[in-house]
């Protein structure tokens, strides 16, 4: 019985590890950069609201915004933008180097949306 409570903790403490790992920032590499995209579907889903683009050389982004909180308060919603639109995107790259993004800032139609404004670094 003892060794069955042992490892009830053990993958509670996995699970909450990886939950707090996906949440975190720790995925994505720390300097910034961007990516432009068509607009090809917004999820509102939680955990995070996301967005798929497609870059003009063919390839797919995945755009992962805040959580639903920090979304709203950004006054991004499921209808600020229509697939299609271009969608700038400022943010940290997925460090495994697939087209995976946390957006700190999404730009379209010259609407900016800050997620993370105190993480908006300075552009040149």
């Amino acid at each position: 019985m003892t060794s069955f409570r042992i490892g009830l903790a053990l993958a509670a403490t996995l699970a909450a590890t990886a939950a707090f790992a996906h949440h975190g920032w720790n995925w994505a590499e720390d300097q910034q950069s961007q990516v432009t995209g068509e607009l090809q579907a917004v999820s509102m889903n939680p955990p995070h609201p996301e967005l798929e683009l497609l870059a003009p050389d063919d390839a797919r982004w995945t755009i992962e915004l805040g959580n639903p909180s920090r979304t709203e308060r950004a006054g991004f919603t499921a209808d600020s933008a229509e697939p299609g639109v271009a969608v700038h995107v400022l943010g940290h790259r997925a460090k495994d180097g697939s087209n995976r993004m946390k957006a700190v800032r999404i730009t379209i139609d010259g609407t900016a949306y800050d997620f993370y404004p105190e993480m908006i670094e300075p552009q040149n």
